[in-house]
């Protein structure tokens, strides 16, 4: 491939690689192509990982019962794909907590008084990609087992801090050619279609009082951190939040994407490359740190580029 600025990037191709992935040997292929990477194994042996799962692993923008439309593919059923991808994934990846033995993805991860993880899976149990303007609520993104799960555990925490790993942005319209692909499609009115299990989410957070909630998530290919404010909201049953966007670690760059005012985000701050498909050789690749003060229970997010400089950052207090 030819940079804007004349460099040429080669991708070294294993057999594995050189088609789609469909059977069980291919997808355990694309894991350990990722190993061949130096720097990733250099990352993997010095920081410790907690793993969840989106479209990618199986295959662009997939769904749950979906039949591909896709001559590069012999297996059609995306069923079939995404249970070999999940078997590749386990074996591949550090994920030691199998909840009640079933496999799932989504699950919490306690780092004592200061900090809980809600580890969620907005791919396995998603309704179909189509206009997302349904006016009742039906499996939505998360799925209605996963929903209740979030909603019973984040009221039952007693950490502090409430982190919830979203595959996805709440609010950042994300499209493909079948429709809707996040959770907002960008009418910025009352909750429709998949926003409604996020507004149900929101709105039980503030009924049971949670405290200290904070959403981090990935998937479109920039940096942004978005203050969500129901004062600003079209749906306004929720207390106000923050939600921090960062990647890739090495992938395309692109952005920004439109925000929906359903919930109310005010873009804080964003960093997006010049132009689509931007290459890792041209930068653009950014990555979120978090810390919490151990005395004062403060959370700090840093938003860093590719060499580790701060883009931005902002410090928390906790709520009592």
């Amino acid at each position: 491939m030819k940079l804007a600025d004349g460099r040429i990037y080669r991708n070294v191709t294993t057999p594995e690689k050189s088609k789609v992935a469909e059977t069980l040997a291919e997808f355990r292929g694309q894991h350990r192509y990722n190993l061949m990477d130096e720097n990733l194994r250099a990352l993997a042996a010095v920081v410790p990982q907690i793993n969840q799962w989106d479209d990618h692993e199986t295959h662009n923008n997939w769904w749950p019962g979906q039949i591909l439309d896709d001559p590069n593919y012999t297996e059609k059923r995306v069923d079939v794909l995404s249970a070999r991808a999940h078997q590749a994934l386990f074996e591949y990846l550090p994920i030691a907590e199998r909840p009640n033995g079933t496999g799932r993805v989504y699950r919490k991860i306690s780092y004592g008084p200061l900090l809980d993880v809600f580890v969620l899976d907005m791919r396995t149990y998603r309704d179909a990609n189509g206009p997302d303007n349904a006016t009742a609520d039906d499996q939505g993104i998360l799925g209605k087992a996963q929903a209740e799960w979030l909603k019973r555990e984040l009221a039952a925490s007693k950490a502090t801090w409430k982190i919830v790993a979203a595959d996805m942005p709440l609010s950042l319209v994300v499209s493909d050619a079948h429709g809707i692909e996040a959770v907002s499609q960008g009418d910025n009115g009352k909750p429709l279609g998949r926003e409604l299990q996020i507004a149900d989410v929101l709105s039980t957070i503030k009924k049971r009082r949670v405290r200290n909630v904070v959403w981090l998530t990935a998937d479109v290919h920039y940096t942004a951190a978005h203050y969500y404010d129901p004062a600003k909201a079209a749906f306004q049953d929720f207390d106000p939040f923050w939600e921090f966007v960062s990647g890739p670690l090495n992938a395309g760059g692109f952005g920004p994407n439109t925000l929906d005012g359903t919930f109310g985000p005010q873009v804080k701050f964003q960093q997006v490359p010049p132009h689509a498909n931007t290459s890792p050789l041209e930068g653009y690749q950014f990555f979120g740190e978090v810390a919490i003060d151990g005395g004062a229970g403060a959370l700090t997010v840093r938003l860093r580029d590719l060499d580790g400089k701060t883009l931005y950052t902002v410090t928390l207090d906790p709520k009592r």
